[in-house]
């Protein structure tokens, strides 16, 4: 990572900043961490202001009723946390446990190339949806694929995710290629 708040392609996107909470300055959060009061232990925080991500402490987090809220160093009252409304909380990747044992980040499965079980090339994973019931892998047909269409394909993993190589960057799937 870099210093002086430059950009560094090493943090990781891992909440934002919803909104304000009362008058002394405490903000609204959204993790993206499972569970979500995981987002506390990832110190310090990195809030990307005018372009650059510029380090932040937390000084205080608790949930609070169905969300979270946080007291950052030196937000003292609404208006300050007012204008924090909107920014991307990252922290340096090497924060997080690594994955494994079939485990994912999900921006480890972006830009994936994802094959039929029989061959057929459907494009690569743009991005992953989180629907409730459970993951879903939106792949984009390119010049290379079996088309240009769009697919969202369910995560589930041995069902219909059949493997994922990373260091090959493709994923192979058992999904109806009509569908």
């Amino acid at each position: 990572m870099t210093t002086g708040g430059q950009l560094s392609s090493e943090l990781e996107v891992v909440g934002r900043i919803l909104g304000v909470h009362g008058v002394q300055g405490w903000v609204k959060v959204f993790s993206h961490t499972d569970p979500r009061e995981n987002l506390q232990h990832y110190q310090p925080w990195h809030l990307k202001q005018g372009g650059q991500w510029k380090p932040v402490k937390v000084t205080g987090f608790r949930p609070q009723g169905k969300g979270l809220i946080a007291q950052l160093e030196g937000i003292t009252d609404r208006n300050m946390a007012a204008a924090l409304v909107g920014q991307d909380i990252g922290i340096p990747r090497d924060l997080l446990p690594r994955s494994g044992g079939g485990e994912y980040y999900w921006r480890d499965l972006i830009g994936l190339r994802v094959f039929h079980k029989d061959g057929a090339d459907f494009g690569k994973v743009a991005r992953m949806l989180e629907t409730g019931a459970n993951d879903v892998i939106e792949v984009r047909g390119d010049s290379k694929s079996l088309d240009r269409r769009e697919r969202l394909i369910p995560w589930l993993p041995e069902d219909v995710v059949i493997d994922v190589d990373l260091a090959e960057g493709r994923m192979i799937v058992d999904w109806d290629p009509e569908f």
